[in-house]
């Protein structure tokens, strides 16, 4: 019984004790989780600023970005309302071209105000005039007065612009064919109208100028119908696009400005002669005063040539010596030369250079 006894209170020792190196051992487990969990708790919460500050950057970056794209997209959308603006207007002025072009009274009304615009500014007032009358009593749409009183050059502003329409807007070859061959007729007949109106003997030019207001259209009549164009030149109407038209204003310029030129001849001439004797009288007046100063050059000369002597003579007093009078200190008589003066209270030694 005893043995059991001791035997039963050595387990209960040794449980004891195992249960004590257990508690040691979830003490440590413990404060090995909670060292750990600290750990854990840190690094997460690190990871979690970092994260926090990229997700921040990264947003601020985003709203950066898409407030820079919006504002790009702003500017841009400006500029194609501008330019939808800028269209819109275009699209109007078309429209009102086409409508012009479209009515006779209004196409020729067109092309006289850009005909008139370029005669305009290359020519002065009184040179050119609009919608004149002639003898035969047609009024052409510009007449130039030509200089050394030569008969006036008429401009004719017309073009038949139905036909060219047709021609250029035709789809098929029938069509393009057909309206060539109108558009060839309209201008022959405009030719030989213009031909009969504005060529008169002894009041016009030989040579009628017919604008034309375009000079795409001018091209292509010379490309596609080279025969009106020869027509045009046998009946002396010579067809002019803008650019033609402001050469030929000014050549006729430049010859008016010759004009004016020979005009004002004998006035230059006369300009010329009194700017001669001009230029005559101060050579004479060059030349007197050029005596005078040879004159006073000769005046100078000669005050030199006395102010020489003068200092010839002033070295030659600055080398004589004083001597005292009779009764002085001066024991013996000089063997030298000597000058009384004309009051005999001076004399004067003559000292003869070495």
């Amino acid at each position: 019984m005893m043995r059991r006894t001791a035997n039963a209170e050595a387990r209960l020792a040794e449980l004891v004790r195992m249960q004590g190196e257990m508690h040691g051992r979830v003490a440590a487990m413990a404060e090995t989780i909670v060292s750990r969990q600290s750990e854990l708790n840190q690094a997460v919460s690190q990871r979690l600023d970092g994260m926090s500050h990229r997700l921040g950057s990264t947003i601020t970056e985003q709203t950066k970005s898409t407030h820079e794209n919006l504002r790009k997209l702003q500017e841009r959308l400006a500029v194609i309302d501008a330019a939808q603006n800028n269209i819109q207007t275009l699209a109007k002025d078309v429209v009102g071209l086409q409508a012009i072009l479209s009515n006779k009274q209004t196409r020729g009304a067109f092309g006289q105000g850009r005909m008139e615009a370029i005669v305009a500014d290359g020519l002065p007032q009184g040179a050119y005039s609009f919608q004149s009358p002639l003898s035969n009593g047609t009024r052409p749409d510009c007449v130039i007065r030509m200089p050394n009183g030569a008969p006036p050059l008429v401009i004719d502003a017309k073009f038949p612009l139905e036909a060219w329409n047709a021609f250029r807007e035709a789809a098929s070859p029938e069509a393009r064919r057909a309206a060539g061959q109108q558009f060839r007729r309209d201008m022959e007949v405009h030719i030989k109208d213009v031909a009969e109106k504005y060529l008169i003997a002894g009041e016009t030019q030989d040579t009628v100028l017919l604008f034309v207001p375009s000079e795409s259209i001018f091209a292509e009549i010379h490309e596609h119908f080279d025969a009106v164009v020869q027509k045009a030149q046998r009946a002396r109407v010579v067809i002019v696009s803008p650019s033609l038209l402001l050469l030929s204003i000014q050549v006729i310029q430049a010859v008016l400005r010759d004009q004016r030129m020979r005009e004002q001849a004998h006035l230059i001439q006369g300009e010329v002669e009194l700017l001669m004797e001009d230029l005559g009288r101060l050579d004479d007046r060059t030349r007197k005063l050029q005596s005078h100063f040879l004159a006073a050059e000769r005046d100078v000369e000669q005050i030199l040539t006395s102010t020489e002597k003068l200092t010839k003579r002033g070295n030659r007093i600055t080398s004589l010596e004083l001597e005292t009078p009779a009764g002085g200190d001066a024991a013996t008589p000089s063997p030298q030369k000597s000058v009384e003066s004309r009051t005999g209270l001076l004399r004067l030694r003559v000292v003869d250079e070495e």
